[in-house]
C-alpha cells in the first residue's frame, strides 16, 4: 500500500514540476486513461485468468494425490521419497506455469501499450497518463481504446 501511495505521490510531484517549469504547454493535448478498466475488461485478460485458474487446479489435485499416497504408505524411506516426488512435481509445475502466466500477462501489457499509442498518435496526443495518477485534467480516452 505504501509503495503504491509513494509511486503515485512522485508521479504526481513530477507531473507538478512538467506542469510548473513549462514543459507542458497549454496548447499540448493530454489524454487519460484508466488502465484498470482497460485491463478488467480485456477479453486476453479474462481468458488467461480462466486458463490460469484451470492450471492451479491441476496443481491442487497434485497435492491430493500425494497426500493420498502419502497417507496410504507405512514405510518412513518410502515416505521421504513420496514426499520429494511430490514436491518436485508440484514445484516444477508450479514454476512452469507462473513462467507462462507472467510471459502472457506481458504480452497482454504490450497489446494494451501499443494501442494506447496508436490511439495517442491516431489523435495527436503529445502525453497519455494514467487516470490514477491524474488530479485534474485530460482527455479520458479509456472508452476509446479497442483491446481484445
Amino acid at each position: 500500500m505504501k509503495d503504491k501511495f509513494a509511486q503515485r505521490s512522485f508521479v504526481i510531484t513530477i507531473l507538478g514540476f512538467f506542469l510548473a517549469s513549462g514543459y507542458v504547454y497549454a496548447a499540448d493535448s493530454i489524454a487519460v486513461v484508466d488502465l484498470q478498466k482497460i485491463v478488467s475488461n480485456s477479453s486476453q485478460v479474462k481468458q488467461l485468468k480462466q486458463e490460469h485458474k484451470k492450471k492451479m487446479d491441476e496443481l491442487n489435485k497434485i497435492i491430493v494425490n500425494a497426500r493420498g499416497a502419502i497417507a496410504n504408505e507405512t514405510d518412513s524411506a518410502k515416505i521421504l521419497q513420496l514426499e520429494e516426488k511430490y514436491t518436485n512435481e508440484f514445484n516444477t509445475k508450479k514454476q512452469a506455469l507462473e513462467k507462462d502466466y507472467a510471459n502472457r500477462l506481458e504480452a497482454i501489457e504490450k497489446n494494451i501499450q501499443a494501442e494506447i499509442a496508436k490511439k495517442a498518435q491516431k489523435d495527436k496526443y503529445d502525453y497519455v497518463f494514467a487516470k490514477s495518477v491524474v488530479l485534474y485534467g485530460g482527455k479520458d480516452i479509456t472508452g476509446e481504446i479497442n483491446v481484445k
